[in-house]
């Protein structure tokens, strides 16, 4: 469970109720506080507010040079898919199809009443299906594209949006709408797919923790929780401040499931024809959900520095209408030298109230407040306070000295955040050795994770009512454990 606030009852904090108190309504609290994203009119939908959508752009910056140098392409596949394509793939399918959005219709018309409905004239001769994921649509590509063993490897990636039906909505952690990115890379032999699919994920791994200071457990899925057609899934799993785990990215071995359907063949170099052997790879907005349940404290937003809209803001603290061109002029400076090294910045310019400016700077989450004065300017010392540090983290520097240290701050602050999150998750993945000490860790309504040999839950009938009553769910084999051991836990 998240840390208390201290003295919680006698403390005044931004957001509430606290996350000891209500967890769920504390999370999306903190979202509303930050300005990051709000429902849409559509339900099931959310609309990424600039802020938020800043967070996303940086994922996508920079996953987008890890996947590169990777060998990955990007492209672009269509929104809509013949259901002929996702019919090819029974399996696949399967696990899709209550979250199918269906088109049936090309155009709209008013009836006798004059209500604008679908014109009945227009029903499509074949349903388009709005992508789930775009195995399907890929694999035709693939099979057009493929034709010799010199055509492999082939690495492909697009960032789009998908569209999963979703009864039980929650803001970048569940919506009906989101945006990810998918890769689909196709290859000569099935060591060569297992490696990759392996490689994905090391890659989500590192992109993970050092970008986004969630710290993960990288690990194989059990067969009931494998990606449907894939003969083998790869996940990275978080655990938030509740004690829930999150499912933050995955990798997926399809072995020749899609290939076969797609009939995605190539010449050997000894002359005969053979099946590809395929992989997906997967990480979508839910990690900003992670994002704000890792980090995020009763006063709001914690952002990584490198993720951060904006790793520093400068509040001018204006207490005079004769003093206020030049402080406005010493901001633009100083964001101006911080700039020019690479990092971003904000000045506050608003006609906000100081104290005001600097919650707003809290709540959203802002790596490092840098605050500027009168008094500030004639002494030559700045106030500089980490986010994540409080008033513990305020610390007067010299003029000269600014773009150093706050440097020097933002790497300590990536670097500490990782660190916390990664001492509060293994505090909450617990080593027990039966199902009796499951169901009774469940039963006391504890918060966090176990782990327990693997053979314990295999074929178990006391497990699977274990994990009917108290939605508990296997979460990986870890890859530190050779697959022995299994984590369940509650999840999102």
């Amino acid at each position: 469970m998240a840390e208390p606030a201290k003295n919680l009852k006698n403390s005044k904090t931004a957001i509430t109720p606290t996350r000891e108190e209500n967890f769920p309504e504390w999370y999306q609290n903190v979202i509303k506080a930050a300005d990051m994203a709000e429902n849409a009119p559509v339900r099931g939908c959310m609309i990424i507010k600039p802020y938020g959508f800043s967070v996303w752009e940086n994922i996508q910056r920079h996953f987008d040079k890890m996947i590169k140098a990777e060998e990955v392409q990007n492209a672009y596949f269509p929104l809509l898919i013949p259901m002929s394509y996702i019919a090819k793939e029974a399996d696949h399918i399967d696990g899709f199809a209550k979250e199918c959005a269906i088109v049936t219709h090309h155009r709209l018309a008013k009836n006798d009443k004059g209500e604008l409905g679908p014109d009945p004239a227009s029903v499509l001769t074949e349903p388009l299906i709005i992508r789930p994921t775009s195995e399907t649509i890929i694999g035709e590509s693939m099979h057009n594209w493929v034709q010799s063993y010199r055509d492999l490897p082939l690495k492909l990636n697009q960032w789009c949006n998908v569209m999963r039906w979703e009864m039980r909505p929650r803001i970048f952690l569940r919506t009906s709408e989101f945006l990810w990115q998918e890769g689909h890379n196709a290859f000569a032999t099935a060591e060569e797919a297992d490696q990759d699919a392996r490689r994905m994920l090391e890659v989500y791994r590192d992109f993970i923790e050092n970008y986004l200071a969630v710290p993960v457990i990288p690990g194989s899925k059990t067969p009931d929780e494998r990606f449907p057609g894939a003969i083998e899934t790869y996940t990275v799993e978080a655990f938030m401040q509740d004690g829930k785990a999150l499912q933050s990215a995955t990798s997926h071995n399809l072995g020749q499931t899609f290939a076969r359907s797609s009939d995605i063949k190539y010449l050997d170099r000894d002359g005969t024809q053979k099946l590809a052997w395929t992989t997906s790879w997967g990480m979508s907005t839910r990690t900003i959900g992670g994002l704000i349940m890792t980090h995020g404290d009763d006063d709001g937003m914690i952002m990584p520095p490198r993720v951060a809209p904006h790793q520093v803001v400068i509040l001018p603290f204006i207490n005079n209408d004769a003093d206020k061109a030049g402080i406005l002029e010493f901001c633009d400076k100083v964001q101006k030298e911080l700039r020019a090294k690479d990092i971003t910045v904000q000045v506050d310019k608003s006609e906000a109230r100081s104290s005001d400016k600097m919650w707003a700077a809290i709540k959203r989450g802002v790596p490092v407040r840098l605050e500027i004065g009168a008094r500030e300017i004639s002494e030559g010392q700045l106030t500089l306070t980490r986010r994540d540090l409080g008033k513990d983290g305020k610390v007067k520097i010299g003029v000269n000295e600014v773009a150093a240290k706050i440097a020097e701050a933002l790497d300590a602050m990536q670097k500490d955040m990782l660190e916390k999150a990664r001492a509060r998750m293994n505090g909450m993945v617990k080593d027990v050795k039966t199902l009796k000490e499951v169901r009774d860790f469940f039963a006391a309504e504890q918060t966090g994770g176990l782990k327990l040999d693997y053979s314990l839950i295999q074929n178990s009938a006391e497990f699977a009512a274990i994990k009917g009553e108290f939605a508990v769910t296997t979460r990986c084999l870890p890859f530190a454990d050779d697959g022995k051991k299994v984590i369940v836990s509650k999840a999102y």
